[in-house]
């Protein structure tokens, strides 16, 4: 299939230029002023084209959980997550006996969605290994020490990609994300007590991303930057929850001064609540209740989301003054990179997965078409 007359989004001139796109067996296989070489030939109107969005911190949307489904659920999600235009998703699994976690990992990376659902990247395990002072909305009898041997395991071996976010400063001597490491896995600091020092430490042992910023981990303070300090200026990613309510719009933007683009990841960190009417729910061993969509537990404490990632993009836009073409690397080629996927998604170039959004223009992200591994899906 050839596509003519699209304005293209490239990622490094976060700008967009002219030119048609030749896509095969769900890859794009050439970009540029095309004729012939394809079956069909599509009108793209004048399009403007951007990657389809990555997120990589999401536990569920539309009544289902990716810790708690089968293969059914697992359908109904990967379609609702390509109806608000995210193509790969990173399913993340929050705290649960370790049996239950190895087992979902295992069904997820042999599921093969349907051809209207999202890619699955491979898995996030977000939980179990938490510091019991910043867990947040996970059940206490949950969270379990750092044990490398719990990581030996045949299903997390196979993982086509694993990231694990975890209190790494509880990890004494290094031995947990050394066998993460060894495994493959990426690494996020997260639910955190660690100090800056602790946090610097962890970096050097493999740590690349910082999970959901700011929230459940120490505040900033003048006399003790601890990790957010560390966060800022460091090389790592940051994931940034953009729904104005588990950080304010000002503190969005104090972080995107801080990081730039180039570090900041939008991730939803969405529950099963997603998609639907206010009301109790159940997440990572405990009772969410859902009010004018906030998700929190009885204490009061925050658990997730119900936004989706392409309003994260918008809200980033509209927190920071910025354009689309600047707004929309944070939930494309960031996550992709965050996770080692970006040699499969996060942009449009040749040899990658065609995975593209379709839009009127260049200045919203408003979504006309969607496009999952070379097909139109709506």
């Amino acid at each position: 299939m050839v596509i003519k007359d699209l304005n293209i989004y490239s990622n490094k001139d976060r700008s967009f230029y002219r030119g048609d796109i030749l896509v095969r067996d769900g890859t794009i296989c050439a970009i540029g002023d095309l004729s012939g070489g394809a079956d069909e030939t599509v009108d793209g109107k004048g399009a403007y084209v951007v990657p389809g969005l990555i997120d990589v911190h999401t536990h569920g949307i539309q009544g289902c959980d990716w810790c708690l489904s089968d293969g059914d659920g697992y359908g109904k999600m990967a379609k609702s997550y390509a109806k608000a235009g995210v193509t790969t998703v990173m399913p993340t699994l929050s705290s649960a006996p370790l049996e239950k976690m190895r087992g979902a990992t295992e069904a997820l990376c042999g599921y093969v969605p349907p051809i209207d659902g999202a890619n699955l990247a491979g898995v996030h395990w977000e939980g179990r290994y938490l510091n019991i002072e910043k867990k947040g909305a996970h059940a206490a009898e949950l969270i379990m020490p750092l044990d490398p041997a719990e990581l030996d395991d045949g299903a997390l071996r196979k993982c086509k990609r694993l990231h694990i976010s975890a209190a790494y400063e509880l990890d004494a001597d290094g031995s947990f994300a050394k066998k993460a490491k060894e495994i493959g896995a990426t690494l996020g600091l997260a639910h955190t007590m660690a100090t800056y020092a602790e946090a610097k430490k962890a970096e050097a042992r493999g740590v690349s991303a910082y999970t959901h910023l700011f929230n459940a981990m120490p505040p900033l303070h003048h006399r003790d930057g601890g990790c957010i300090a560390a966060a800022f200026e460091g090389k790592c990613f940051a994931e940034i929850i953009c729904d104005g309510i588990h950080i304010a719009p000002e503190m969005v933007r104090f972080a995107y001064r801080n990081l730039g683009i180039e570090r900041l990841t939008l991730v939803s960190d969405s529950l099963d609540a997603t998609g639907l009417p206010d009301g109790i729910y159940f997440s990572s061993g405990l009772p969410v209740t859902v009010k004018d969509g906030i998700c929190r537990i009885s204490t009061g404490a925050l658990a997730g989301s119900t936004i989706t990632l392409d309003r994260a993009v918008r809200n980033l836009m509209s927190f920071c003054n910025i354009p689309l073409s600047e707004a929309i690397l944070a939930a494309t080629e960031n996550p992709a990179r965050q996770v080692n996927i970006f040699d499969s998604c996060g942009s449009i170039d040749v040899g990658k997965r065609a995975d593209m959004l379709f839009l009127d223009s260049g200045y919203a992200l408003e979504i006309k078409r969607v496009m999952i591994r070379g097909n139109f899906v709506f």
